[in-house]
């Protein structure tokens, strides 16, 4: 699905936001009521990619007549009640591997052919969900937006050429663009939460490790995170539960916390003060109406201060972490450096700068500053934040790609250095018609109350929220 003009719109009218498809629950009720197939629902999906043409979600789409036998099998199980994805249509991003699949991650000279499917791909396909294909992404999963890519650069749900975010583009688009309910995605410095603030549509970055890692060609071996996107956090929620397994082959792999008693939910929303919007009086105003629904949800609100977070999140691209690209993908740049897009080839080259000096020092900063944010979060249960402070169109990013992606990245940069979870949650549009994006985060293994805590800023008031040691469940005010 290559595009001979990177960079170029899709032609006709581009709907402004996300035009969601039928949620899981949705299309089990429809399966039980026997109102729809899955034969039915991949007919669907197929047709409306082959309409809407290349437009940079996909590298890969399964074949119509193994989508059709994949329906039909599932047709003719005697207990499809069994499977909590059964007939559930789903993306998975281009750098996790699926056996007989290429995988790319965007870089047609690196692509080979996948002998094993990665645990996370296999748990859904068990549950009886269908894959569609695999999706589009920054090169290497190097970049927080969506244009650093040799196939078509994708944009927006929103039009007018805004940046789709990256490096999970195709995942969050394909959501965006009701093609599935959800979408595998991967989360190193936010390249989970970008893009679906960016579609207005919900990004879940796990807490590193409860989701296995094994079939993820990695971008930094010691963040990384398989994410979720979906339309809903109950969607998230019912993924997340299939997808959430101790996997003894991931170095980092651990249990999920369980509930325990509930509390009172303490907030924290750092001073509006501290909160840069980089000069976009719009999208701060937007984030301002979206604190103010969060102080009327919650009772306990306290202040924290921000600078702790953000001084660890410019550890990640001016400290030596990046050199883990370096690591993973030097040998191929080596070998054919003309196969790798140039802004990603400088930003791997320049992990070759560090000492192992320069990473013990950083390691002994951010350990620093996980103290002081480890002690912050005895004051509170989770942090509320935007999940980005502007956009950009696809000119601007290519005008000034380093700067533009640091931009993104600013509250995004820090959630897996400090090993933490995070959602991001639409938060309406800006008086231009702009997503705005509300980020809950949590300490890890508070997973689950952080999609509760989503759950409710998504739904609104009037209801409250009490914790369970790290678990929170809905209750009535």
């Amino acid at each position: 699905m290559a595009d001979s003009s990177p960079g170029e719109s899709r032609t006709g009218p581009q709907p402004a936001g996300p035009q969601l498809g039928p949620s899981i629950a949705a299309l089990r009720a429809g399966y039980r009521r026997r109102l729809t197939t899955p034969r039915d629902v991949v007919e669907q999906i197929h047709a409306r990619i082959e309409e809407r043409g290349d437009d940079g979600v996909w590298i890969s789409v399964a074949d119509r007549h193994d989508l059709l036998a994949r329906a039909e099998y599932l047709s003719e199980l005697p207990n499809p009640d069994s499977l909590p994805l059964y007939g559930i249509p789903f993306a998975v991003k281009d750098s996790i591997d699926i056996a007989g699949w290429p995988t790319t991650l965007a870089c047609p000279g690196y692509a080979r052919t996948a002998e094993e499917t990665a645990p996370v791909v296999s748990r859904l396909l068990d549950a009886g969900a269908i894959l569609v294909g695999k999706t589009n992404l920054d090169q290497f999963a190097t970049g927080l937006n969506g244009t650093r890519t040799p196939y078509t650069i994708p944009r927006s749900v929103f039009g007018n050429d805004l940046i789709s975010g990256g490096s999970s583009s195709g995942s969050a688009l394909a959501v965006a663009q009701g093609l599935v309910p959800f979408a595998v995605a991967t989360d190193t410095a936010g390249s989970g939460r970008v893009p679906p603030a960016l579609n207005a549509v919900l990004g879940f970055k796990p807490s590193r490790g409860l989701i296995s890692a094994v079939g993820l060609v990695p971008a930094c071996r010691s963040l990384d995170c398989i994410s979720l996107i979906a339309g809903t956090v109950e969607d998230l929620a019912t993924v997340f539960d299939v997808v959430a397994a101790r996997d003894r082959r991931d170095p980092w792999s651990r249990e999920r916390r369980h509930p325990g008693a509930l509390q009172p939910v303490r907030v924290g929303l750092p001073d509006a003060a501290e909160l840069e919007f980089f000069g976009d009086e719009a999208m701060e105003a937007a984030h301002r109406a979206a604190r103010s629904t969060v102080e009327a949800l919650f009772d306990t609100i306290v202040n924290p201060p921000l600078k702790p977070f953000l001084d660890a999140g410019a550890l990640l691209y001016q400290g030596p972490w990046v050199a883990e690209r370096l690591a993973e993908f030097g040998d191929f740049l080596e070998s054919d450096p003309g196969a790798v897009l140039p802004v990603i080839s400088d930003i791997i080259r320049g992990g070759a700068r560090f000492t192992a000096v320069d990473v013990f020092r950083a390691q002994y900063r951010l350990a620093e500053l996980k103290t002081e944010v480890d002690e912050l979060f005895t004051t509170m249960d989770v942090l509320i934040l935007p999940t980005i402070g502007t956009t950009f169109t696809v000119p601007q990013v290519l005008a000034d790609p380093i700067a533009t992606n640091t931009t993104l990245g600013h509250y995004t940069h820090f959630g897996n250095l400090l090993d933490l979870c995070a959602v991001a949650v639409p938060a309406g549009t800006t008086a231009d018609g702009r997503p705005a994006s509300t980020m809950v985060l949590g300490p890890a293994l508070s997973d689950d109350l952080v999609l509760a805590v989503a759950a409710l800023i998504a739904a609104g008031p009037p209801r409250r929220l009490a914790r369970a040691d790290g678990v929170g469940s809905l209750a009535s005010a």
